[in-house]
């Protein structure tokens, strides 16, 4: 859990639980599982426990809203870094449970939820969903057109900020449909092994959100470390939905 976070793209992170399974490509460098392991949580792949949180950990975003109350701001809040907010494990659902009342208790954050298991996405949203929650923002992972249709899945769910996360780039998304979408984050992979993406994908993606009114966040170029160059063609693209 983060007070801070080098996450370009939010203010705070927050993690109902650690640990995941991989489920494709973009999660073959996954940062989570090698903070997990060097930390010493045995907590990746099928058939493993997820490592679950006290009360003071799920208190803390309480503190988050109250500040940006005070400060008169809203805050984002990347939920979850360390797994899949709708893996299908029985410890991950049951944790997902606290996190709607806690949403509905910090109306000054702005829940950023993402996912690479879109078809998960509506049946363990809370009985209450209705149009949306007016401050989660739903999002997918797409790494390259093979997964253009975890979009297909969020498009049909009502929600007030849908958005891609195209991070890390490992192909072009000249298939993935941009209607009903608000916001996209592209990014190359960072890390140890990290995987070459061609700029020239990104540079279609952007202007393919520039002409469909989408906003357009590039968060950084692939290399060792994260954020190491977040310029594209020598400029910077920190878009926000509206």
């Amino acid at each position: 859990m983060g007070v801070k976070t080098g996450i370009a793209w939010t203010h705070h992170t927050f993690n109902v639980v650690w640990g995941c399974t991989k489920v494709s490509p973009a999660c073959a460098n996954c940062y989570a599982e090698t903070l997990s392991n060097r930390w010493g949580f045995d907590v990746w792949g099928p058939g493993k426990p997820r490592r679950t949180f006290s009360q003071k950990h799920w208190n803390e975003p309480l503190k988050w809203d109250r500040q940006a109350h005070k400060d008169n701001t809203r805050r984002r809040v990347f939920c979850s870094s360390m797994c899949d907010i709708f893996e299908d494990h029985p410890t991950v659902i049951q944790e997902l449970q606290k996190l709607w009342p806690l949403i509905r208790a910090t109306p000054n954050l702005d829940w950023q939820l993402l996912t690479k298991r879109s078809d998960r996405i509506a049946a363990n949203l809370p009985s209450d969903w209705g149009n949306g929650y007016d401050n989660v923002w739903l999002g997918v992972t797409v790494e390259n057109n093979d997964y253009v249709t975890r979009a297909d899945d969020l498009r049909i769910i009502p929600a007030k900020i849908r958005f891609i996360s195209y991070e890390p780039a490992l192909g072009p998304l000249d298939k993935l449909d941009l209607t009903g979408l608000h916001w996209l984050i592209a990014g190359g992979e960072s890390g140890p092994g990290f995987r070459q993406h061609d700029p020239q994908w990104t540079r279609d993606i952007r202007d393919r959100c520039h002409d469909e009114k989408v906003a357009f966040f590039y968060k950084q170029g692939s290399s060792l470390h994260s954020g190491e160059d977040d310029t594209l063609d020598g400029q910077t693209y920190k878009e926000f939905p509206a």
